[in-house]
């Protein structure tokens, strides 16, 4: 695979209410309509990337522009939001205001996978082949996507920093779950002071906070300032309050049965998914494709090595691309 020309990638930006919840959608490539079944000119597969949490298009805008280059631009590749992770532009709400009740608790961990499940029912038509790229709890709500429709024509899913099992036993679990499970209602206030603060401000403060860096991609810098709305934060801290109380046991079934179609990719220094997970995944699916990162590639990749991941995983898929 080439890396791809310099010239400007053509990326979309929708801002859509998806089981009455406002999603952040970024399109990279010239298809903006991918439902349409009587179209001629639909591509044979779309890259979909499920992000982590927080779960901000935003934070994928160089992710996915590298990817789009690096597969020659020949595919759409697109991240879709978290149901009310993203901070709506003026004149949109949070919620949709409608008498009809599309989905019980949109904004918990099951109402995420549904929301994913109705977005693509609603914006892609059934004959486009899928390439899941899942980060981080995106990678549960993946395999549970691949349960819940198995009539998804998916290729390959590609699991990055797969926290997919005992998430408030590992090492960050254990720190943070007393915090958003019993504490998370505390940090409302500071948010809400916060959130006052001029834009110019808000971005210095960000920047301050990843100060550890070397390099930080700068769209990680603009995303973040969502962080300061508390509508936002709320619905970050309420997901993140659920997965540490279900993402519990890992789903071997659903492995097992879609073991030919996953790719999981673990870091050695991570603390949402230690080592030894890795370890234990591997010595119970040993004909699995499970990767060790060897780079030394941070759980949280989006904030300054997206473009490395997004080559690795050209390389991963060009086997895969070659029989379409």
């Amino acid at each position: 695979m080439r890396s791809g020309s310099e010239e400007p990638v053509p990326l979309h930006e929708e801002f859509i209410y998806c089981c009455g919840a406002a999603t952040h959608v970024l399109k990279c490539g010239p298809w903006k309509d991918l439902s349409k079944d009587e179209s001629k000119n639909l591509p044979r597969l779309l890259f979909m990337i499920i992000p982590g949490n927080p779960g901000l298009a935003g934070y994928y805008r160089t992710f996915i522009q590298a990817l789009y280059c690096g597969l020659n631009q020949q595919y759409p590749v697109w991240v879709v939001s978290h149901a009310g992770h993203c901070k709506p532009p003026n004149g949109m709400e949070m919620i949709e205001d409608t008498d009809i009740k599309e989905l019980e608790d949109v904004f918990g961990l099951n109402g995420q996978v549904e929301h994913k499940l109705n977005f693509l029912k609603k914006n892609v038509s059934k004959d486009i082949k899928l390439v899941l790229i899942a980060h981080s709890i995106g990678c549960y709500i993946t395999l549970e996507m691949m349960k819940r429709a198995s009539e998804l024509q998916v290729l390959r899913s590609v699991l990055l920093f797969p926290t997919i099992e005992r998430m408030a036993q590992s090492p960050q679990g254990k720190l943070m779950t007393p915090l958003l499970c019993k504490l998370r209602y505390t940090l409302y206030m500071p948010v809400y002071l916060l959130s006052f603060l001029p834009e110019g401000v808000k971005a210095s403060l960000v920047r301050f906070a990843l100060r550890g860096m070397k390099t930080c991609d700068e769209s990680s810098i603009t995303t973040s300032i969502n962080l300061f709305s508390v509508d936002c934060i709320a619905n970050i801290l309420y997901m993140a309050s659920q997965e540490m109380m279900k993402v519990v046991e890992r789903d071997s079934t659903t492995i097992k049965q879609n073991l030919k179609k996953l790719i999981f990719y673990y870091g050695t220094g991570d603390s949402w998914c230690p080592q030894h997970y890795y370890d234990e995944i591997k010595m119970d699916f040993p004909d699995g494709d499970i990767r060790l990162c060897e780079k030394g590639l941070r759980h949280a990749f989006v904030l300054d090595a997206s473009k490395e991941m997004a080559a690795m995983i050209t390389d991963w898929l060009q086997d895969d691309l070659t029989k379409l």
